[in-house]
């Protein structure tokens, strides 16, 4: 009976030593399977063969609708992402005041041609009496300045009508080209007022990109240099040349912006807006050794506490490691580093979780 009962007080240990094994090898492959999937991404700047920037799909021609008269708005019927066509109406605004005025010019000018005709006549009758000495030089200044004075309000008239008319086309605006309405910011039935943004359409077809080169890097660009797109959104790489360069940074702190445009037929399937990463190879690399570049990370991957501004890196266990740095100036979407991550280390660029420090991530 003893023996029975030992033996089952140890097939019951053992179950237990079991199952408690079991929940401790549990929680590392809950581990593992819990990693944070995250991208990892290394600093844009200068890499020795060339310059490494970032930059933004926009269309190569944006306009914004808006009108010099104020009234209210009577047709508007496009919304934004909609295809428009040159010429098109898009915009009317109320006008009958400005009929009104035309109206009125009409009739200033129908009384001024009256006017004229009947100075007309009366100059023609005095230099015919005048020559045959029946009438003053007096009499025919006073005819002939009656038929300029005439003539003149004639022209005044004229001019008004044309000045209303001028008022009255921007009552109907049109499409200036054809393209796409990107945004609109107003609608029908509501008042419009002069210089008021109604509309904004961009080039269909014709993208470019927009991109920022530091002070100290912009002498190695120049106009016709060729350059490698990289569009991550469609998981694209197109090739462009650098078309504009301006000469002035005063209003962009510090950054020059360059203009790249993009071959016609690899457009498809960009849309205004895309963030893309842009490569311009650099042939001589001659004083590039000494050119201290800056580091450029997206705002994005910035993580902010308190007043304390830090970024993630992957430490040697594949977890998460929060760093601290300084940051420098704003350029669109990319932030100068100033100190706490080198040029040659990588960081988190994004994850699909929330992060923190110690936390298991897997790259993609």
């Amino acid at each position: 009976m003893k023996k029975t009962v030992y033996s089952i007080i140890t097939i019951g240990a053992l179950a237990l030593a079991s199952c408690s094994s079991k929940e401790k090898q549990e929680p590392s492959s809950t581990k593992v399977d819990s990693a944070i999937l995250v991208t990892i991404a290394s600093p844009t700047g200068n890499n020795g063969n060339g310059l490494s920037l970032s930059g933004q799909v926009e269309a190569g021609q944006t306009v914004q609708i808006s009108t010099r008269v104020m009234g209210y708005i009577t047709y508007l019927k496009v919304k934004a992402g909609d295809h428009v066509s040159k010429g098109q109406l898009l915009v009317s605004i109320s006008n009958d005041d400005i009929l009104a005025k035309r109206a009125q010019a009409d009739a200033m000018i129908a009384e001024a041609e009256a006017a004229v005709k009947n100075a007309k006549k009366d100059e023609e009758r005095f230099n015919a009496l005048y020559k045959q000495q029946s009438a003053s030089a007096k009499e025919l200044d006073n005819i002939n300045l009656q038929y300029s004075s005439a003539k003149a309000r004639l022209d005044g008239a004229k001019q008004m009508r044309s000045e209303i008319n001028a008022m009255l086309a921007y009552t109907n605006l049109t499409a200036p080209f054809s393209g796409m309405v990107s945004q609109k910011m107003a609608e029908a039935g509501a008042m419009a007022s002069p210089g008021m943004p109604i509309l904004t359409i961009e080039e269909g077809g014709a993208f470019q990109i927009s991109a920022s080169v530091p002070e100290n890097l912009i002498a190695q660009v120049h106009q016709g240099a060729e350059a490698t797109i990289s569009i991550k959104a469609i998981d694209k790489n197109i090739k462009g040349t650098v078309v504009q360069i301006n000469q002035s940074s005063q209003f962009t702190g510090g950054q020059y912006l360059i203009k790249i445009r993009l071959s016609g037929a690899d457009q498809k399937g960009l849309y205004s807006g895309m963030y893309a990463n842009v490569f311009i190879p650099i042939k001589s690399t001659t004083n590039l050794t000494n050119t201290e570049s800056p580091i450029m990370v997206p705002v994005a991957a910035i993580t902010y506490k308190n007043q304390l501004a830090g970024l993630y890196t992957v430490s040697s266990n594949n977890t998460a490691l929060l760093r601290w740095v300084r940051l420098g100036k704003t350029t669109g979407n990319m932030v100068e580093v100033l100190t706490g991550l080198q040029k040659d280390e990588t960081y988190i660029s994004s994850a699909e979780g929330k992060l923190f420090n110690g936390a298991p991530v897997k790259t993609k």
